[in-house]
Protein backbone atom coordinates (compact mmCIF):
# COMPACT_ATOMS: atom_id res chain seq x y z
CA UNK A 1 0.00 0.00 0.00
CA UNK A 2 0.96 3.64 -0.01
CA UNK A 3 4.18 4.23 1.86
CA UNK A 4 6.29 7.17 2.84
CA UNK A 5 9.71 6.25 1.38
CA UNK A 6 9.58 7.48 -2.24
CA UNK A 7 10.43 5.04 -5.03
CA UNK A 8 12.42 7.38 -7.25
CA UNK A 9 16.10 8.01 -6.69
CA UNK A 10 16.55 11.30 -4.83
CA UNK A 11 18.46 14.19 -6.37
CA UNK A 12 22.18 14.27 -5.60
CA UNK A 13 22.75 15.10 -1.92
CA UNK A 14 23.91 18.55 -0.95
CA UNK A 15 24.23 20.59 2.18
CA UNK A 16 20.95 22.24 3.19
CA UNK A 17 20.73 25.92 2.38
CA UNK A 18 18.66 28.77 3.77
CA UNK A 19 14.87 28.91 3.27
CA UNK A 20 13.52 30.21 -0.01
CA UNK A 21 11.84 33.53 0.74
CA UNK A 22 10.80 36.80 -0.86
CA UNK A 23 13.61 38.78 -2.40
CA UNK A 24 16.62 37.84 -4.48
CA UNK A 25 19.31 35.85 -2.65
CA UNK A 26 22.88 36.61 -3.64
CA UNK A 27 23.52 32.95 -4.44
CA UNK A 28 20.88 30.25 -4.51
CA UNK A 29 21.71 27.12 -2.48
CA UNK A 30 22.19 24.02 -4.61
CA UNK A 31 20.60 21.40 -2.38
CA UNK A 32 17.56 20.68 -0.24
CA UNK A 33 16.24 23.46 1.93
CA UNK A 34 12.90 24.46 3.44
CA UNK A 35 10.71 26.22 0.89
CA UNK A 36 7.78 28.49 1.64
CA UNK A 37 5.96 30.69 -0.84
CA UNK A 38 6.20 34.46 -0.35
CA UNK A 39 3.13 36.19 1.05
CA UNK A 40 1.82 39.72 0.77
CA UNK A 41 1.75 42.27 -2.03
CA UNK A 42 5.47 42.78 -2.80
CA UNK A 43 6.60 41.41 -6.15
CA UNK A 44 9.88 39.60 -6.69
CA UNK A 45 9.00 39.08 -10.38
CA UNK A 46 8.17 41.51 -13.19
CA UNK A 47 4.43 40.81 -13.11
CA UNK A 48 1.76 39.02 -11.14
CA UNK A 49 1.40 36.05 -13.54
CA UNK A 50 5.11 35.29 -13.09
CA UNK A 51 4.88 35.90 -9.35
CA UNK A 52 1.88 33.58 -9.16
CA UNK A 53 3.79 30.77 -10.90
CA UNK A 54 6.73 31.32 -8.55
CA UNK A 55 4.60 31.26 -5.41
CA UNK A 56 2.59 28.23 -6.46
CA UNK A 57 5.76 26.30 -7.36
CA UNK A 58 7.14 27.11 -3.91
CA UNK A 59 3.80 26.35 -2.29
CA UNK A 60 3.89 22.85 -3.76
CA UNK A 61 7.09 22.26 -1.75
CA UNK A 62 5.93 23.82 1.51
CA UNK A 63 6.46 21.23 4.29
CA UNK A 64 2.79 21.68 5.19
CA UNK A 65 1.86 20.61 1.66
CA UNK A 66 4.45 18.22 0.23
CA UNK A 67 5.00 14.59 1.22
CA UNK A 68 8.80 14.67 0.75
CA UNK A 69 9.77 18.28 0.10
CA UNK A 70 13.48 17.61 0.60
CA UNK A 71 13.33 15.39 -2.50
CA UNK A 72 10.97 17.75 -4.39
CA UNK A 73 8.20 15.12 -4.12
CA UNK A 74 4.78 16.65 -3.63
CA UNK A 75 2.45 13.62 -3.54
CA UNK A 76 1.64 10.28 -5.13
CA UNK A 77 4.85 8.52 -4.15
CA UNK A 78 7.05 10.20 -6.77
CA UNK A 79 5.19 13.24 -8.17
CA UNK A 80 7.71 16.10 -8.28
CA UNK A 81 7.46 19.86 -8.66
CA UNK A 82 10.94 20.11 -10.21
CA UNK A 83 13.50 17.61 -11.46
CA UNK A 84 16.35 18.61 -9.17
CA UNK A 85 17.26 21.41 -6.80
CA UNK A 86 19.44 22.97 -9.49
CA UNK A 87 16.45 22.87 -11.84
CA UNK A 88 14.22 24.37 -9.15
CA UNK A 89 16.67 27.24 -8.71
CA UNK A 90 16.82 27.69 -12.48
CA UNK A 91 13.03 27.93 -12.67
CA UNK A 92 12.98 30.49 -9.86
CA UNK A 93 15.67 32.62 -11.53
CA UNK A 94 13.86 32.45 -14.86
CA UNK A 95 10.49 33.43 -13.40
CA UNK A 96 12.01 36.40 -11.60
CA UNK A 97 13.56 37.66 -14.84
CA UNK A 98 10.64 36.78 -17.15
CA UNK A 99 9.04 39.69 -19.04
CA UNK A 100 5.33 40.09 -19.69
CA UNK A 101 5.80 39.04 -23.32
CA UNK A 102 8.05 36.03 -22.70
CA UNK A 103 7.33 32.35 -22.12
CA UNK A 104 9.40 29.92 -20.03
CA UNK A 105 9.53 26.31 -21.26
CA UNK A 106 9.83 23.59 -18.61
CA UNK A 107 10.64 20.05 -19.77
CA UNK A 108 9.90 17.46 -17.07
CA UNK A 109 10.81 19.79 -14.24
CA UNK A 110 13.82 21.53 -15.84
CA UNK A 111 13.80 25.02 -17.41
CA UNK A 112 15.05 24.63 -20.97
CA UNK A 113 14.27 27.90 -22.75
CA UNK A 114 12.73 31.36 -22.72
CA UNK A 115 11.14 32.73 -25.89
CA UNK A 116 9.64 36.05 -26.86
CA UNK A 117 5.90 35.55 -27.35
CA UNK A 118 3.19 38.11 -26.46
CA UNK A 119 1.14 39.25 -23.46
CA UNK A 120 -1.73 36.86 -24.22
CA UNK A 121 0.59 33.85 -24.35
CA UNK A 122 1.15 31.72 -21.24
CA UNK A 123 4.09 32.79 -19.13
CA UNK A 124 5.01 29.12 -18.63
CA UNK A 125 4.50 26.00 -20.74
CA UNK A 126 5.17 22.67 -19.01
CA UNK A 127 5.52 19.12 -20.37
CA UNK A 128 6.02 16.28 -17.88
CA UNK A 129 6.88 12.60 -18.26
CA UNK A 130 5.79 12.36 -21.89
CA UNK A 131 7.27 9.25 -23.52
CA UNK A 132 6.99 7.97 -27.07
CA UNK A 133 4.36 5.17 -26.88
CA UNK A 134 6.82 2.43 -27.87
CA UNK A 135 8.84 3.19 -24.72
CA UNK A 136 6.01 4.18 -22.39
CA UNK A 137 6.73 1.74 -19.57
CA UNK A 138 7.71 2.20 -15.96
CA UNK A 139 10.98 0.36 -16.59
CA UNK A 140 12.05 2.71 -19.38
CA UNK A 141 10.84 5.74 -17.47
CA UNK A 142 12.92 4.74 -14.43
CA UNK A 143 15.97 4.25 -16.63
CA UNK A 144 15.58 7.72 -18.12
CA UNK A 145 14.85 9.21 -14.73
CA UNK A 146 18.05 7.70 -13.34
CA UNK A 147 19.94 9.39 -16.19
CA UNK A 148 18.45 12.73 -15.09
CA UNK A 149 16.41 13.13 -18.29
CA UNK A 150 12.87 13.22 -16.91
CA UNK A 151 10.70 13.23 -13.80
CA UNK A 152 7.21 12.06 -12.88
CA UNK A 153 4.95 15.11 -12.62
CA UNK A 154 1.82 13.36 -11.35
CA UNK A 155 -0.95 15.88 -11.99
CA UNK A 156 -0.94 19.09 -9.96
CA UNK A 157 2.54 18.40 -8.53
CA UNK A 158 4.37 19.08 -11.77
CA UNK A 159 1.99 21.85 -12.83
CA UNK A 160 2.35 23.88 -9.61
CA UNK A 161 -1.30 24.04 -8.52
CA UNK A 162 -1.43 21.47 -5.71
CA UNK A 163 -3.24 22.84 -2.64
CA UNK A 164 -2.84 19.93 -0.24
CA UNK A 165 -5.40 17.28 0.56
CA UNK A 166 -8.27 19.75 0.14
CA UNK A 167 -7.56 19.63 -3.59
CA UNK A 168 -8.96 16.11 -3.86
CA UNK A 169 -11.34 16.36 -0.92
CA UNK A 170 -14.15 18.10 -2.72
CA UNK A 171 -14.10 15.68 -5.65
CA UNK A 172 -13.97 12.78 -3.19
CA UNK A 173 -16.92 14.30 -1.33
CA UNK A 174 -18.82 14.58 -4.64
CA UNK A 175 -18.04 10.96 -5.46
CA UNK A 176 -19.27 9.61 -2.13
CA UNK A 177 -22.33 11.86 -2.40
CA UNK A 178 -23.05 10.24 -5.77
CA UNK A 179 -22.60 6.79 -4.19
CA UNK A 180 -25.05 7.80 -1.45
CA UNK A 181 -27.59 9.08 -3.99
CA UNK A 182 -27.34 6.00 -6.17
CA UNK A 183 -27.39 3.30 -3.52
CA UNK A 184 -28.19 4.58 -0.02
CA UNK A 185 -31.02 7.08 -0.27
CA UNK A 186 -28.88 10.19 -0.42
CA UNK A 187 -26.80 9.76 2.75
CA UNK A 188 -24.07 7.44 3.97
CA UNK A 189 -25.46 7.46 7.50
CA UNK A 190 -25.64 3.90 8.77
CA UNK A 191 -23.01 2.62 6.32
CA UNK A 192 -19.37 1.52 6.59
CA UNK A 193 -16.80 2.29 3.91
CA UNK A 194 -13.61 0.23 3.75
CA UNK A 195 -10.68 1.79 1.93
CA UNK A 196 -6.90 2.19 2.06
CA UNK A 197 -4.34 4.91 1.44
CA UNK A 198 -3.94 8.07 3.53
CA UNK A 199 -1.38 9.90 1.40
CA UNK A 200 -1.84 13.22 -0.38
CA UNK A 201 -4.78 11.92 -2.42
CA UNK A 202 -6.21 9.13 -0.27
CA UNK A 203 -6.05 11.25 2.87
CA UNK A 204 -9.23 13.01 1.74
CA UNK A 205 -11.31 9.83 1.91
CA UNK A 206 -12.12 9.69 5.64
CA UNK A 207 -13.36 13.29 5.81
CA UNK A 208 -15.30 12.93 2.55
CA UNK A 209 -17.12 9.89 3.99
CA UNK A 210 -17.93 11.55 7.31
CA UNK A 211 -19.08 14.73 5.52
CA UNK A 212 -21.64 12.46 3.85
CA UNK A 213 -22.65 11.02 7.23
CA UNK A 214 -20.88 7.67 6.99
CA UNK A 215 -18.29 5.57 8.83
CA UNK A 216 -14.90 4.83 7.27
CA UNK A 217 -12.14 2.32 8.02
CA UNK A 218 -8.98 3.59 6.31
CA UNK A 219 -5.94 1.31 6.15
CA UNK A 220 -2.38 2.60 5.79
CA UNK A 221 1.01 1.04 6.48
CA UNK A 222 2.68 4.33 7.41
CA UNK A 223 1.92 5.40 11.01
CA UNK A 224 3.03 8.97 10.29
CA UNK A 225 0.28 9.35 7.72
CA UNK A 226 -2.38 8.25 10.17
CA UNK A 227 -1.00 10.70 12.73
CA UNK A 228 -0.86 13.53 10.19
CA UNK A 229 -4.45 13.01 9.04
CA UNK A 230 -5.64 13.06 12.64
CA UNK A 231 -3.60 16.22 13.33
CA UNK A 232 -5.10 17.95 10.28
CA UNK A 233 -8.66 16.90 11.08
CA UNK A 234 -9.18 14.59 8.10
CA UNK A 235 -9.26 11.45 10.27
CA UNK A 236 -10.99 11.07 13.62
CA UNK A 237 -9.27 8.21 15.49
CA UNK A 238 -6.65 5.48 15.20
CA UNK A 239 -7.64 1.89 15.95
CA UNK A 240 -5.61 -0.47 18.12
CA UNK A 241 -6.00 -3.26 15.57
CA UNK A 242 -8.45 -4.92 13.20
CA UNK A 243 -10.89 -6.05 15.89
CA UNK A 244 -10.92 -2.59 17.47
CA UNK A 245 -11.49 -0.94 14.09
CA UNK A 246 -14.46 -3.19 13.31
CA UNK A 247 -15.92 -2.73 16.80
CA UNK A 248 -15.70 1.07 16.56
CA UNK A 249 -17.12 1.08 13.04
CA UNK A 250 -20.11 -1.09 13.90
CA UNK A 251 -20.93 0.97 16.99
CA UNK A 252 -20.83 4.22 15.01
CA UNK A 253 -22.83 2.70 12.16
CA UNK A 254 -25.55 1.45 14.51
CA UNK A 255 -25.75 4.89 16.11
CA UNK A 256 -25.85 6.53 12.66
CA UNK A 257 -22.92 8.69 13.71
CA UNK A 258 -20.13 9.68 11.27
CA UNK A 259 -16.70 8.38 12.27
CA UNK A 260 -13.41 7.79 10.44
CA UNK A 261 -10.96 5.21 11.78
CA UNK A 262 -7.31 4.83 10.80
CA UNK A 263 -6.05 1.25 10.81
CA UNK A 264 -2.31 0.58 10.63
CA UNK A 265 -1.49 -2.32 8.33
CA UNK A 266 -0.82 -3.50 4.80
CA UNK A 267 -3.99 -3.32 2.70
CA UNK A 268 -2.95 -6.42 0.75
CA UNK A 269 -3.14 -8.32 4.03
CA UNK A 270 -5.82 -6.41 5.95
CA UNK A 271 -8.55 -6.28 3.29
CA UNK A 272 -8.47 -10.07 2.66
CA UNK A 273 -8.46 -10.64 6.43
CA UNK A 274 -11.52 -8.43 6.86
CA UNK A 275 -13.27 -10.37 4.09
CA UNK A 276 -12.37 -13.71 5.72
CA UNK A 277 -13.78 -12.57 9.08
CA UNK A 278 -16.99 -11.45 7.36
CA UNK A 279 -16.48 -7.85 8.50
CA UNK A 280 -19.30 -5.50 7.46
CA UNK A 281 -18.56 -3.18 4.54
CA UNK A 282 -21.21 -1.43 2.47
CA UNK A 283 -18.73 0.41 0.24
CA UNK A 284 -15.22 -0.69 -0.72
CA UNK A 285 -12.64 1.30 -2.67
CA UNK A 286 -8.92 2.14 -2.54
CA UNK A 287 -6.53 5.07 -2.92
CA UNK A 288 -3.11 3.57 -2.36
CA UNK A 289 -0.35 4.58 -4.80
CA UNK A 290 -1.02 1.44 -6.83
CA UNK A 291 -0.35 3.30 -10.09
CA UNK A 292 3.36 2.87 -9.29
CA UNK A 293 4.25 -0.64 -8.08
CA UNK A 294 7.35 0.73 -6.35
CA UNK A 295 5.06 2.73 -4.05
CA UNK A 296 2.93 -0.26 -2.96
CA UNK A 297 4.05 -2.39 -0.01
CA UNK A 298 4.14 -6.13 -0.86
CA UNK A 299 2.73 -8.71 1.50
CA UNK A 300 5.22 -10.04 4.00
CA UNK A 301 7.47 -6.94 3.83
CA UNK A 302 7.84 -4.75 6.88
CA UNK A 303 7.21 -1.10 6.20
CA UNK A 304 10.64 -0.26 7.63
CA UNK A 305 12.30 -2.58 5.07
CA UNK A 306 10.45 -1.24 2.05
CA UNK A 307 13.03 1.30 0.88
CA UNK A 308 16.00 -1.06 1.07
CA UNK A 309 14.19 -3.91 -0.69
CA UNK A 310 12.98 -1.62 -3.43
CA UNK A 311 16.48 -0.26 -4.06
CA UNK A 312 18.06 -3.72 -3.97
CA UNK A 313 15.68 -5.44 -6.40
CA UNK A 314 13.20 -3.09 -8.12
CA UNK A 315 12.08 -5.75 -10.62
CA UNK A 316 11.43 -8.32 -7.88
CA UNK A 317 9.74 -5.66 -5.75
CA UNK A 318 7.45 -4.75 -8.67
CA UNK A 319 6.47 -8.39 -9.19
CA UNK A 320 5.71 -8.90 -5.51
CA UNK A 321 3.77 -5.62 -5.33
CA UNK A 322 1.59 -6.62 -8.28
CA UNK A 323 0.94 -10.04 -6.78
CA UNK A 324 -0.09 -8.29 -3.57
CA UNK A 325 -2.37 -5.94 -5.48
CA UNK A 326 -4.00 -8.98 -7.05
CA UNK A 327 -4.77 -10.32 -3.56
CA UNK A 328 -6.08 -6.90 -2.55
CA UNK A 329 -8.33 -6.64 -5.62
CA UNK A 330 -9.51 -10.24 -5.22
CA UNK A 331 -10.70 -9.33 -1.73
CA UNK A 332 -12.46 -6.25 -3.10
CA UNK A 333 -14.24 -8.48 -5.61
CA UNK A 334 -15.17 -10.75 -2.69
CA UNK A 335 -16.93 -7.83 -1.03
CA UNK A 336 -18.60 -7.05 -4.35
CA UNK A 337 -19.92 -10.61 -4.54
CA UNK A 338 -21.38 -10.14 -1.08
CA UNK A 339 -23.35 -7.09 -2.21
CA UNK A 340 -21.07 -4.16 -1.37
CA UNK A 341 -20.77 -1.11 -3.62
CA UNK A 342 -17.21 -1.44 -4.95
CA UNK A 343 -15.34 0.92 -7.27
CA UNK A 344 -11.84 1.75 -8.48
CA UNK A 345 -10.92 5.27 -7.43
CA UNK A 346 -8.53 5.94 -10.27
CA UNK A 347 -5.23 4.53 -9.01
CA UNK A 348 -4.94 1.73 -11.60
CA UNK A 349 -5.04 -1.05 -9.03
CA UNK A 350 -7.26 -3.13 -11.31
CA UNK A 351 -4.76 -2.85 -14.16
CA UNK A 352 -1.86 -3.85 -11.94
CA UNK A 353 -3.81 -6.80 -10.54
CA UNK A 354 -4.63 -7.91 -14.07
CA UNK A 355 -0.93 -7.79 -14.97
CA UNK A 356 -0.35 -10.14 -12.04
CA UNK A 357 -2.81 -12.60 -13.55
CA UNK A 358 -6.03 -11.95 -11.63
CA UNK A 359 -8.75 -12.45 -14.25
CA UNK A 360 -11.63 -10.71 -12.43
CA UNK A 361 -9.71 -7.51 -11.81
CA UNK A 362 -12.24 -5.43 -13.78
CA UNK A 363 -15.32 -6.96 -12.16
CA UNK A 364 -16.04 -3.58 -10.55
CA UNK A 365 -16.14 -0.21 -12.36
CA UNK A 366 -14.07 2.91 -12.14
CA UNK A 367 -15.61 5.84 -10.30
CA UNK A 368 -16.01 8.07 -13.37
CA UNK A 369 -18.31 5.83 -15.45
CA UNK A 370 -20.09 4.72 -12.28
CA UNK A 371 -20.84 8.12 -10.75
CA UNK A 372 -19.18 11.18 -12.32
CA UNK A 373 -19.72 11.07 -16.08
CA UNK A 374 -23.13 12.84 -16.01
CA UNK A 375 -21.37 15.79 -14.34
CA UNK A 376 -18.68 15.77 -17.02
CA UNK A 377 -21.36 15.97 -19.71
CA UNK A 378 -22.38 19.33 -18.20
CA UNK A 379 -18.81 20.59 -18.28
CA UNK A 380 -18.71 20.26 -14.51
CA UNK A 381 -15.51 19.57 -12.62
CA UNK A 382 -12.98 20.81 -10.06
CA UNK A 383 -12.39 24.57 -9.82
CA UNK A 384 -9.74 25.62 -7.31
CA UNK A 385 -8.19 28.88 -6.23
CA UNK A 386 -5.49 30.15 -3.87
CA UNK A 387 -4.89 33.50 -2.17
CA UNK A 388 -1.42 34.80 -3.04
CA UNK A 389 -1.57 37.17 -0.07
CA UNK A 390 -1.39 34.20 2.29
CA UNK A 391 -4.22 35.70 4.35
CA UNK A 392 -7.17 33.37 5.10
CA UNK A 393 -9.41 36.45 5.11
CA UNK A 394 -9.02 36.59 1.32
CA UNK A 395 -10.43 33.07 1.00
CA UNK A 396 -13.29 34.08 3.29
CA UNK A 397 -14.02 36.94 0.89
CA UNK A 398 -14.01 34.59 -2.10
CA UNK A 399 -16.24 32.11 -0.24
CA UNK A 400 -18.77 34.90 0.33
CA UNK A 401 -18.54 35.89 -3.31
CA UNK A 402 -19.27 32.33 -4.44
CA UNK A 403 -22.31 32.06 -2.18
CA UNK A 404 -23.58 35.40 -3.52
CA UNK A 405 -22.88 34.46 -7.13
CA UNK A 406 -24.66 31.09 -7.06
CA UNK A 407 -27.45 31.46 -4.47
CA UNK A 408 -29.50 28.56 -5.88
CA UNK A 409 -26.65 26.06 -5.78
CA UNK A 410 -27.43 24.34 -2.49
CA UNK A 411 -24.71 21.64 -2.77
CA UNK A 412 -22.10 24.36 -3.34
CA UNK A 413 -23.29 26.31 -0.30
CA UNK A 414 -23.27 23.17 1.86
CA UNK A 415 -19.78 22.30 0.70
CA UNK A 416 -18.31 25.76 1.35
CA UNK A 417 -19.87 25.92 4.80
CA UNK A 418 -18.52 22.48 5.72
CA UNK A 419 -15.11 23.31 4.28
CA UNK A 420 -14.95 26.49 6.36
CA UNK A 421 -15.54 24.39 9.48
CA UNK A 422 -13.53 21.27 8.70
CA UNK A 423 -10.74 21.99 6.21
CA UNK A 424 -7.35 23.07 7.45
CA UNK A 425 -5.33 25.13 5.00
CA UNK A 426 -1.96 23.70 3.92
CA UNK A 427 0.46 26.32 2.62
CA UNK A 428 -1.24 29.24 0.90
CA UNK A 429 -4.94 29.45 1.86
CA UNK A 430 -7.05 27.88 -0.87
CA UNK A 431 -10.48 26.56 -1.71
CA UNK A 432 -12.00 24.19 -4.26
CA UNK A 433 -15.50 23.44 -5.50
CA UNK A 434 -17.09 21.89 -8.57
CA UNK A 435 -18.47 24.28 -11.19
CA UNK A 436 -19.75 23.68 -14.69
CA UNK A 437 -19.79 25.29 -18.11
CA UNK A 438 -21.23 28.78 -17.83
CA UNK A 439 -20.27 29.09 -14.16
CA UNK A 440 -16.49 29.03 -13.94
CA UNK A 441 -15.92 32.23 -15.91
CA UNK A 442 -18.43 34.07 -13.72
CA UNK A 443 -16.45 33.07 -10.63
CA UNK A 444 -13.19 34.11 -12.26
CA UNK A 445 -14.56 37.51 -13.22
CA UNK A 446 -15.96 38.07 -9.72
CA UNK A 447 -12.58 37.23 -8.17
CA UNK A 448 -10.90 39.65 -10.56
CA UNK A 449 -13.32 42.35 -9.42
CA UNK A 450 -12.47 41.63 -5.78
CA UNK A 451 -8.78 42.12 -6.56
CA UNK A 452 -9.40 45.26 -8.59
CA UNK A 453 -11.50 46.86 -5.82
CA UNK A 454 -9.02 45.93 -3.12
CA UNK A 455 -11.51 43.64 -1.36
CA UNK A 456 -8.73 41.06 -1.23
CA UNK A 457 -5.12 41.97 -0.58
CA UNK A 458 -3.40 40.31 -3.54
CA UNK A 459 -4.28 38.44 -6.74
CA UNK A 460 -6.07 35.10 -6.76
CA UNK A 461 -4.71 32.09 -8.64
CA UNK A 462 -7.38 29.97 -10.34
CA UNK A 463 -6.73 26.42 -11.55
CA UNK A 464 -8.16 22.95 -11.40
CA UNK A 465 -7.29 19.34 -10.95
CA UNK A 466 -6.21 17.60 -14.14
CA UNK A 467 -9.08 15.23 -13.40
CA UNK A 468 -11.61 17.33 -15.27
CA UNK A 469 -14.37 16.89 -17.80
CA UNK A 470 -12.33 17.45 -20.96
CA UNK A 471 -8.68 17.37 -19.97
CA UNK A 472 -7.81 13.66 -19.66
CA UNK A 473 -7.51 10.55 -21.78
CA UNK A 474 -7.29 7.67 -19.30
CA UNK A 475 -8.95 4.35 -20.17
CA UNK A 476 -8.74 3.23 -16.53
CA UNK A 477 -10.32 6.39 -15.16
CA UNK A 478 -11.78 9.52 -16.83
CA UNK A 479 -12.35 7.94 -20.25
CA UNK A 480 -13.20 4.41 -19.13
CA UNK A 481 -16.16 2.87 -20.98
CA UNK A 482 -16.90 5.85 -23.23
CA UNK A 483 -20.15 5.43 -25.11
CA UNK A 484 -18.46 5.40 -28.52
CA UNK A 485 -15.49 3.26 -27.51
CA UNK A 486 -13.04 6.18 -27.71
CA UNK A 487 -11.46 5.43 -24.32
CA UNK A 488 -7.89 5.48 -25.60
CA UNK A 489 -8.08 8.52 -27.92
CA UNK A 490 -5.57 11.04 -26.55
CA UNK A 491 -6.33 13.96 -28.88
CA UNK A 492 -8.71 15.60 -26.41
CA UNK A 493 -6.30 16.61 -23.63
CA UNK A 494 -3.87 17.90 -26.25
CA UNK A 495 -6.61 20.04 -27.76
CA UNK A 496 -7.55 21.12 -24.23
CA UNK A 497 -4.03 22.39 -23.57
CA UNK A 498 -3.85 24.14 -26.94
CA UNK A 499 -7.18 25.87 -26.35
CA UNK A 500 -6.11 26.99 -22.87
CA UNK A 501 -2.84 28.39 -24.23
CA UNK A 502 -4.68 30.13 -27.07
CA UNK A 503 -7.26 31.62 -24.72
CA UNK A 504 -4.82 33.34 -22.39
CA UNK A 505 -4.05 30.94 -19.53
CA UNK A 506 -1.14 32.02 -17.32
CA UNK A 507 0.52 28.61 -17.47
CA UNK A 508 -0.39 25.37 -19.22
CA UNK A 509 0.88 21.80 -18.82
CA UNK A 510 0.67 18.45 -20.60
CA UNK A 511 1.51 15.33 -18.60
CA UNK A 512 1.83 11.61 -19.17
CA UNK A 513 0.90 9.16 -16.42
CA UNK A 514 -0.67 11.03 -13.56
CA UNK A 515 -2.51 9.01 -10.96
CA UNK A 516 -2.71 5.89 -13.13
CA UNK A 517 0.95 5.57 -14.05
CA UNK A 518 3.22 5.58 -17.07
CA UNK A 519 1.62 4.31 -20.27
CA UNK A 520 -1.95 4.85 -19.07
CA UNK A 521 -3.00 8.48 -19.50
CA UNK A 522 -2.39 11.86 -21.08
CA UNK A 523 -3.75 14.90 -19.29
CA UNK A 524 -3.58 18.68 -19.35
CA UNK A 525 -3.70 21.45 -16.78
CA UNK A 526 -4.22 25.20 -16.90
CA UNK A 527 -3.90 28.03 -14.38
CA UNK A 528 -5.08 31.65 -14.62
CA UNK A 529 -4.30 34.69 -12.48
CA UNK A 530 -6.97 37.19 -11.42
CA UNK A 531 -4.88 40.32 -10.83
CA UNK A 532 -7.66 42.90 -11.09
CA UNK A 533 -6.72 44.19 -14.55
CA UNK A 534 -8.92 44.48 -17.62
CA UNK A 535 -6.55 42.19 -19.52
CA UNK A 536 -6.91 39.51 -16.84
CA UNK A 537 -10.71 39.78 -17.09
CA UNK A 538 -10.60 39.12 -20.83
CA UNK A 539 -8.33 36.12 -20.37
CA UNK A 540 -10.36 34.70 -17.48
CA UNK A 541 -13.61 34.90 -19.41
CA UNK A 542 -12.16 33.05 -22.39
CA UNK A 543 -10.14 30.40 -20.56
CA UNK A 544 -12.82 29.60 -18.00
CA UNK A 545 -15.45 29.32 -20.73
CA UNK A 546 -13.43 27.29 -23.21
CA UNK A 547 -11.78 24.94 -20.71
CA UNK A 548 -15.01 23.34 -19.40
CA UNK A 549 -16.43 23.67 -22.90
CA UNK A 550 -13.90 21.02 -23.91
CA UNK A 551 -15.70 18.62 -21.61
CA UNK A 552 -19.03 19.36 -23.24
CA UNK A 553 -17.79 18.85 -26.80
CA UNK A 554 -15.76 15.77 -25.88
CA UNK A 555 -18.82 14.04 -24.45
CA UNK A 556 -21.16 15.31 -27.15
CA UNK A 557 -18.78 13.86 -29.73
CA UNK A 558 -18.83 10.55 -27.86
CA UNK A 559 -22.62 10.37 -28.17
CA UNK A 560 -23.84 11.47 -24.75
CA UNK A 561 -27.27 13.07 -25.21
CA UNK A 562 -26.94 15.17 -22.07
CA UNK A 563 -23.77 16.80 -23.40
CA UNK A 564 -25.47 17.50 -26.73
CA UNK A 565 -28.39 19.11 -24.90
CA UNK A 566 -26.02 21.26 -22.83
CA UNK A 567 -24.17 22.32 -25.98
CA UNK A 568 -27.40 23.26 -27.76
CA UNK A 569 -28.88 25.09 -24.77
CA UNK A 570 -25.74 27.06 -23.86
CA UNK A 571 -24.35 27.89 -27.26
CA UNK A 572 -21.36 25.54 -27.39
CA UNK A 573 -20.65 25.09 -31.08
CA UNK A 574 -20.27 21.46 -32.19
CA UNK A 575 -19.78 21.58 -35.99
CA UNK A 576 -20.94 18.05 -36.79
CA UNK A 577 -24.27 18.70 -35.07
CA UNK A 578 -24.90 21.98 -36.90
CA UNK A 579 -27.18 22.00 -39.93
CA UNK A 580 -25.45 22.15 -43.26
CA UNK A 581 -26.16 25.31 -45.29
CA UNK A 582 -28.70 24.99 -48.06
CA UNK A 583 -27.27 24.36 -51.52
CA UNK A 584 -27.08 27.49 -53.70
Amino acid sequence: MTASPPPAAPPPPAAPGPPAAPGRPAAAPSGPRPVRAPRGTSLSCKGWPQEAALRMLMNNLDPEVAEHPDQLIVYGGSGRAARSWDAFDGIVRSLRDLADDETLLVQSGKPVGVFRTHEWAPRVLIANSNLVPQWATWEEFRRLEALGLTMFGQMTAGSWIYIGTQGILQGTYETFAAVAARRFGGSLAGTITLTAGLGGMGGAQPLAVTMNGGVAICVDCDPTRIARRIEHGYLDVAADGIDDAVRRAVAARDAAEPLSIGLLGNAAEVVPELLAMNAPADIVTDQTSAHDPLSYLPRGVAFEDMGALRAEDPAGFTRRARESMAAHVEAMVGFLDRGAEVFDYGNSIRGEAELAGYQRAFAFPGFVPAYIRPLFCEGRGPFRWAALSGDPADIAATDAAMLDLFPANEPLARWIQMAQQKVRFQGLPARICWLGYGERHLAGLRFNELVGRGDVQAPIVIGRDHLDCGSVASPYRETEAMADGSDAIADWPLLNALVAASSGASWVSIHHGGGVGIGRSIHAGQVCVADGTALAAQKLERVLTNDPGMGVIRHADAGYDEASRVAAARGVRVPMSESAPAAP
